[in-house]
């Protein structure tokens, strides 16, 4: 090609020649060949020209989703285009794309245009140089930079997630900036923001939320300072980190460039974790959230107790009865439990110990990061309306205080827990002493049960030993005495007896 060209150059005159490198200088500048992972300041990226990231995962181009007439800039797995993982002008819908374009413009913003009309602008506030490039990085992050080093981004498309969170990208929570969390999609053929949302919510301690609009469906209780109760916390190939930064909440996969996994939330809501198969060259579904009925926002109603393994799943917690017994008959545990007897506050009250749950929602409490688990008892004491007490953080012992107020919402038992995570219910003494004599008794049942099937045992084993001997001394022709015995049960023990 490039010999063709200097064959046709050389028949030119000195002022073609010089218009005919003049043009070829200004090409170098501003066509851009699809295949690249790089466009320059003066580029433009077509429909059907893509962008691909130096390891070949990712892809940056034009798309229509589902059965979608309408066209949208995204990115997509190279080698599982139908994975869109990011879409720009998810709000606005290219009808038409014939003569648009994605270029950078001179004010240093990423925009989708058609001949000077902005149909999609990335509304970067930060001042920009003119040598700018668009870059697809090997994580999927899009960015608007000089070069690669990070401090450098002027606009990263990882500050703008969608419905997909990629190892290395950030979900933030923040008192004095823009949030950064996940939003479904409405339809799979329409990427436009739809109903629900995945985010770090933080009231003094932080926890992963999906609110439908603005309803509260799920949360996975609080960081105790080991984890948060999502399964990817107890998996070490994709084990996230959350911590705190200048007063930001931040939560981050980490990148592995050895794994390709993403997680999404879909236009129902749920949440799925994914990880590539490269042997068999396709999607593995990892987890769910939520993950079972028990993950359902206050599924067992106030003061109630979610157990998956449980018959019904719901129960009141210990010194509480059903609100409504019908209706908890009917396994409507909406309204939840209330009190057997009232608080008595200053004439006696004590706790109750409950191991291996998630905290309830902390929507009125008191948080002392300093106290310890004694003084926090006390002062919970002298608080006619605090009614449960725990440390907040179980790393190190455990450590703080942390008080509520009012109804316990949303506690379930947590299969395999870590026995620190334990939270005091406050009940009156009277109460205590009652569910204490229920528990002797439940003791004594179990005791006495277990006595008996090992009384049944036994006597099964002699039967089936007497049975051997008798018919052993009959093939030998042998007379058989028998010794009168007798069992005699003491108790919970019992005794063997042979008369002699």
């Amino acid at each position: 090609m490039l010999l063709l060209l200097y064959l046709d150059a050389t028949q030119l005159g000195w002022q073609e020649m010089c218009n005919f490198l003049l043009a070829i200088a200004f090409c170098g500048l501003v066509c851009f060949s699809a295949g690249e992972d790089a466009l320059p300041a003066n580029g433009t990226l077509s429909d059907g020209q893509t962008l691909i990231s130096r390891n070949h995962d990712f892809e940056l181009g034009f798309f229509t989703p589902g059965s979608s007439k309408n066209r949208f800039v995204g990115i997509w797995y190279k080698r599982k285009p139908e994975v869109v993982v990011w879409v720009a002008n998810w709000n606005n819908p290219i009808i038409y794309s014939q003569g648009v374009v994605l270029r950078i413009a001179r004010y240093g913003a990423l925009v989708i245009c058609r001949d000077g009309s902005i149909l999609w602008s990335s509304n970067s506030s930060r001042v920009a140089p003119s040598n700018l490039i668009l870059q697809l990085l090997d994580t999927g992050n899009l960015v608007l930079a000089v070069d690669t080093t990070e401090d450098n981004y002027i606009w990263q498309s990882f500050d703008h997630p969608r419905d997909t969170r990629l190892p290395g990208m950030f979900m933030v929570h923040s008192p004095a900036e823009e949030d950064k969390y996940l939003t479904s999609w409405t339809s799979s053929d329409d990427p436009s923001p739809g109903d629900f949302t995945y985010r770090i919510e933080n009231k003094g301690l932080p926890q992963m939320v999906i609110r439908r609009g603005n309803v509260k469906i799920y949360r996975s209780g609080m960081w105790n300072g080991v984890y948060i109760n999502v399964p990817t916390f107890y998996n070490t190939i994709f084990k996230g980190k959350i911590f705190t930064d200048k007063g930001r909440t931040m939560y981050i996969d980490p990148y592995n460039s050895s794994i390709l996994t993403r997680l999404v939330i879909d236009q129902t809501g749920l949440i799925r974790r994914y990880t590539m198969d490269e042997r068999k060259d396709k999607w593995n579904l990892v987890y769910t959230i939520p993950k079972d009925p028990c993950d359902d926002y206050t599924k067992c109603g106030p003061n109630g107790m979610c157990i998956i393994e449980g018959v019904p799943i719901c129960r009141c917690l210990d010194g509480f009865k059903p609100k409504f017994q019908t209706e908890w008959d009917f396994q409507d545990w909406s309204d939840g439990c209330t009190r057997i007897r009232a608080l008595s506050c200053m004439n006696g009250d004590g706790f109750l110990e409950l191991k291996g749950v998630k905290y309830p929602d902390i929507l009125r409490f008191y948080l002392n990061t300093s106290m310890s688990i004694g003084e926090c008892r006390d002062v919970c004491l002298r608080k006619c309306n605090c009614t449960a007490y725990a440390q907040p953080y179980i790393d190190n012992g455990g450590r703080g205080c942390l008080m509520w107020f009012g109804d316990l919402i949303d506690i379930r038992v947590l299969p395999g827990a870590d026995k620190n995570q334990n939270i005091y219910i406050r009940l009156p003494v009277s109460e205590l002493e009652s569910i204490r004599k229920s528990d002797n008794k439940k003791r004594r049942h179990a005791k006495l049960i277990a006595v008996s099937a090992a009384v049944g045992t036994l006597i099964s084993i002699l039967i089936c030993g007497a049975t051997v001997i008798v018919r052993r001394r009959r093939r030998r022709g042998k007379s058989i005495t028998f010794t009168p015995a007798f069992l005699i049960v003491k108790g919970t023990e019992f005794v063997f007896y042979q008369k002699l």
